[in-house]
C-alpha cells in the first residue's frame, strides 16, 4: 500500500512522533517596518472642492493631511465611479479589469462585466497573502446589480475579493439617512434612526475605527489595510442641518463669483500654475445674474447643503485620523485620499430635490422644488445641486464627471506618510493616474505583484509607481502615456500632449471632433491646437487606438443609455406566458433586482394572511423609499395601495369596506388599460372590495429603493405610516403574477451619469 503524502510538507513523517521530524511553514507575517495602508475615497468630489485645493468650504482635517503630506495637482481618474474603483484596487486600466462602466451594466463583452476579473487581483487579495488584515468600509459598487441580492453570488462582494470584514453599501448611491447597509455578506439594519442622530458618514467612520481598534488589541504588530470609501459627496447631499446652516448666505453671491474666488485662491496656494486660465462657463450654465431671485435662493441653498455635507465628512475623517494618532499608528500609516471622478452635473440646470425626477419622464417643477427648499439635505429630500455648482467644484477645469476632459478626470490626491515623506505640505505636478496607486504601494512594501493568485494567472500591473515623487518634486514624470474612454468619450495623454473628443451618443465615432492641448503648458485645456498641429493630433489618435487594443477597450460602445438597455433587452429571452413568483416575509431587505418589473403591464398580487384581530396592521409589500415607489398595506382595517410617482404625483386606492379578521386571501389586480394608465381592483378571495385609477404605470416598480415583504424599513414609501410599519399579523407569502420579469438597469445606471 502506498503511503499518503503531503507534497508541501518539508519535515519527516515516521511511524511515531519519536521517529518523525516536524516542520512549520514560513510565517506569512510581513517583515518589520511594513506600514498600515489606508485608502480614503470620496465620491463626486471635484478638483477644487477641498479647502487645500482652493475652495471656501471648511475642510481643516483633510487640509491637515495635506499639510503633513503631499498634494498632487496632475492626478487623474477614469471619469466615473466603478471603473475608478476597479483601477484603484487593481493597478490595471478599467477595461483591462473588466469594469469600463458602472457595475450594474454587463455589455456582453469582456471589458464591461460590472465586476473585476479574477486575473486582475485586488490589492486586498495581494496584501492578505502577505500577512495584512484587510477591511473595507463604505461604497463598493464592484458587484453586478443582479448579484447584489441576499443570495449573491458573493464572490464579487468584498469578502470574496480579499477583504476580511466589510460594512457599507453595495450599489452606486444610497441615502445618507436611510442606507441599504450590508455587513460582511448580509444586509443589516442601521443602528439608529435619523431622528436619533444617525448619519451614514458617522456610522462608516465608527465601523472603521471599530475594526482597527479590535485589530490593534488582538494583533498590534500586524499591519492592516483599510479601504474607507465614503458615500459622500455623491448625491443625495445629506447632512445635519447645523452643518448646512453654517453656510447660510455664503453662496448668495452665485457660482460665477464663487468660481472666480476659488480660482484666485488656487493660484495663491500654488495648487494650479500661475499662468493657468479660467475657461468660460460650460455650455448650458447660465450667468448667475440672469437668474431670478427665486432661482438664486433655491440654487444657493443646494450649494449650502453640499458644503455642509463635505464639512461634515471632513469632521469624521478627522475623527478617524485622530484615532490612528491615539493608538500610535499615524506616522506608520500610508494614507491615500482621493476622489473617484470630477464633480457631477447630474442635477441639471435646476438641481433636484428628488434625484429620481427625470427618470421615466417624471419632472419635478421648479415651483415644487422651491416649496421644498427647507427640506434640502434632510431625510425628506434626495437633493442634488445644479450643474453650475458642479462647474465651480471643478475649477478651473472644463466639463464634469463622465467626460474625459480635465473636469471629469483630474482630481485631488493627498498622500500622507510621515515615515517616508519629508517634504510636508509640498505640491507635486508629475502626471499620474489612478492605476498608479497599487504599484506605489507594492514598491513601498517591496512586494512583487503575483504572477498567479489562487491558481489564476495574473495580468501584469499596468500602472507606474509614484513613490519617486515622495522625495523630489522636480523629477520628470515617469508616466508617458495614458488612454481614457468613458461612454464613448475618448482621450489620450502622451508626453505632455492630450487629444480628447466628446462623443454624441448614437452617432458614428467617425463624426467625433478631436481637440488637441499641450497640457504641460495649458493647465485648463483652453487652447485647442488641433488646427495648428494636425500631424501631432493624428499621431495621438493612432496611439489611442493602439492603447485601446492593448488594454481591451474594444469594442467601442457609443450608444446612449437607452440604446444600451434596448439592445440588452433584445438579447434576453423572456419567458412565454405569465410568470409567477412567491416571496416570503423577511426581516431583511431585498435588492431591487429581486423585485418584479410592474411597468406598463397587468399583474396580480395575492397575499394569504391571518389576523387575530381587526387591529393588526402593517405593510404587506413595498418597493422604493420616500422619493418614489409603491406599497400595499393594511391600516385602519382597510387594504391600501399607494404609488408615489417619483415625488411628482401620488395615487392611493383603499378598500371601500373593512377587512375581516382571521385567515383570508387578499388580492390586488392591476388592469393595464394603456396610455400609461391602469385600474386597481381589490378583492377578498373573489369578492371585490375596492377600485381606483392609477396613472404613470410606465414607471410602476421602477425605483432605487429596496424590495420588502412584511415591512418597509427605510424612509417610508407612504407618508401615511412611519417606517418600518411591520405587519403585526401573519403573512404566509406574497404571490405575484405578471407577463414577464426584467430587472431594468436604467435607474441604477442613470444615477451614475452626469448630464451634459
Amino acid at each position: 500500500m502506498s503511503a499518503w503524502k503531503d507534497e508541501s510538507f518539508q519535515g519527516v513523517i515516521g511511524r511515531t512522533v519519536e521517529e518523525s521530524v516536524p516542520w512549520w511553514p514560513k510565517s506569512d507575517k510581513p517583515s518589520e517596518g511594513h506600514p498600515n495602508i489606508v485608502a480614503i475615497l470620496l465620491d463626486d468630489l471635484g478638483f477644487a472642492h477641498l479647502g487645500c485645493y482652493g475652495s471656501d468650504i471648511h475642510t481643516p482635517h483633510i487640509d491637515a493631511l495635506a499639510a503633513g503630506g503631499l498634494r498632487y495637482n496632475n492626478f487623474h481618474t477614469t471619469a466615473i465611479c466603478s471603473p475608478t474603483r476597479a483601477s484603484l484596487l487593481t493597478g490595471r486600466n478599467p477595461h483591462s479589469a473588466g469594469v469600463s462602466f458602472v457595475s450594474e451594466y454587463d455589455s456582453g463583452f469582456p471589458h464591461s462585466r460590472g465586476k473585476v476579473r479574477k486575473d486582475t487581483a485586488l490589492i486586498s487579495e495581494i496584501l492578505l497573502e502577505h500577512g495584512y488584515s484587510t477591511y473595507a468600509v463604505g461604497k463598493w459598487h464592484l458587484a453586478p446589480g443582479v448579484q447584489q441580492s441576499n443570495v449573491g453570488p458573493f464572490d464579487n462582494w468584498p469578502l470574496g475579493r480579499g477583504f476580511e470584514h466589510y460594512y457599507g453599501f453595495l450599489s452606486g448611491a444610497t441615502s445618507q439617512w436611510h442606507p441599504d447597509l450590508v455587513e460582511d455578506n448580509r444586509r443589516v439594519p442601521q443602528p439608529k434612526k435619523p431622528e436619533e442622530g444617525y448619519h451614514l458618514t458617522e456610522d462608516l467612520t465608527d465601523k472603521a475605527i471599530e475594526y482597527i481598534r479590535d485589530h490593534h488589541s488582538a494583533a498590534p504588530d500586524k499591519p492592516f489595510f483599510c479601504y474607507l470609501a465614503y458615500g459622500a459627496t455623491h448625491a443625495p447631499h445629506h447632512a445635519p442641518k447645523a452643518y448646512i446652516d453654517k453656510y447660510k448666505g455664503k453662496y448668495d453671491k452665485g457660482w460665477d463669483r464663487t468660481r472666480e474666488e476659488w480660482f484666485a485662491k488656487q493660484q495663491a496656494l500654488g495648487i494650479i500654475p500661475p499662468d493657468a486660465k479660467l475657461p468660460p462657463r460650460n455650455p448650458g450654465v447660465k450667468a448667475w445674474d440672469e437668474l431670478s431671485a427665486d432661482e438664486q435662493r433655491l440654487y444657493a441653498r443646494m450649494q449650502e447643503a453640499f458644503a455642509g455635507f463635505l464639512e461634515h465628512t471632513d469632521y469624521h475623517i478627522g475623527r478617524f485620523v485622530d484615532f490612528l494618532k491615539t493608538i500610535g499608528q499615524l506616522d506608520n500609516t500610508l494614507i491615500i485620499l482621493l476622489s473617484d471622478n470630477g464633480a457631477c452635473a447630474m442635477g441639471g440646470e435646476e438641481g433636484t430635490v428628488n434625484s429620481w425626477n427625470g427618470l421615466g419622464g417624471a419632472q419635478e417643477s421648479f415651483e415644487s422644488k422651491l416649496k421644498r427648499i427647507d427640506e434640502i439635505g434632510s431625510p425628506l429630500a434626495n437633493n442634488h445641486y445644479p450643474a453650475g455648482w458642479a462647474q465651480v467644484g471643478n475649477t478651473p477645469l472644463k466639463w464634469y464627471k463622465s467626460f474625459v476632459h480635465a473636469g471629469g478626470v483630474k482630481d485631488p490626491l493627498i498622500i500622507h506618510y510621515p515615515d517616508k515623506i519629508k517634504d510636508a505640505g509640498a505640491i507635486r505636478g508629475q502626471y499620474h493616474h489612478v492605476i498608479d496607486i497599487v504599484p506605489t504601494i507594492l514598491e513601498l512594501l517591496n512586494i512583487e505583484a503575483p504572477s498567479v493568485l489562487k491558481g489564476v494567472p495574473q495580468k501584469p500591473i499596468e500602472g507606474v509607481s509614484m513613490a519617486y515623487t515622495f522625495d523630489d518634486g522636480k523629477l520628470p514624470t515617469r508616466k508617458e502615456v495614458q488612454y481614457y474612454e468613458m461612454v464613448g468619450n475618448r482621450a489620450i495623454y502622451y508626453k505632455g500632449w492630450k487629444a480628447v473628443a466628446v462623443h454624441k451618443p448614437d452617432t458614428p465615432f467617425e463624426e467625433d471632433s478631436w481637440e488637441l492641448y499641450r497640457v504641460d503648458e495649458d493647465y485648463s485645456e483652453m487652447n485647442d491646437l488641433a488646427g495648428q498641429n494636425p500631424g501631432i493630433l493624428r499621431d495621438l489618435i493612432d496611439r489611442w487606438w493602439v492603447e485601446a487594443g492593448k488594454y481591451g477597450v474594444l469594442p467601442l460602445d457609443g450608444r446612449s443609455l437607452a440604446g444600451k438597455i434596448r439592445a440588452r433587452k433584445q438579447i434576453i429571452t423572456q419567458p412565454a406566458g405569465p410568470v409567477r413568483r412567491k416571496y416570503y416575509p423577511s426581516s431583511s431587505r431585498f435588492h431591487a433586482s429581486v423585485a418584479p418589473d410592474l411597468r406598463s403591464k397587468s399583474f396580480e398580487i395575492r397575499v394569504p394572511l391571518s389576523r387575530h384581530s381587526s387591529g393588526e396592521a402593517g405593510v404587506l409589500i413595498a418597493q422604493g423609499d420616500g422619493s418614489g415607489g409603491y406599497t400595499l398595506y393594511i391600516q385602519d382595517n382597510r387594504l391600501v395601495f399607494h404609488y408615489n410617482y417619483s415625488g411628482v404625483q401620488t395615487y392611493t386606492v383603499s378598500s371601500d369596506q373593512e377587512l375581516p379578521a382571521g385567515s383570508v386571501v387578499l388580492r390586488l389586480l392591476m388592469l393595464h388599460t394603456g396610455d400609461n394608465e391602469g385600474t386597481v381592483k381589490m378583492f377578498i378571495e373573489d369578492r371585490q372590495i375596492g377600485e381606483g385609477a392609477v396613472g404613470h404605470t410606465g414607471f410602476l416598480g421602477f425605483s432605487g429603493g429596496p424590495f420588502q415583504i412584511g415591512r418597509d424599513d427605510q424612509s417610508a414609501v407612504s407618508p401615511a405610516y412611519t417606517a418600518p410599519f411591520a405587519f403585526t399579523g401573519t403573512i404566509d407569502h406574497v404571490a405575484i403574477t405578471l407577463g414577464a420579469y426584467d430587472f431594468d438597469l436604467e435607474a441604477a445606471v442613470t444615477r451614475e451619469l452626469a448630464t451634459e
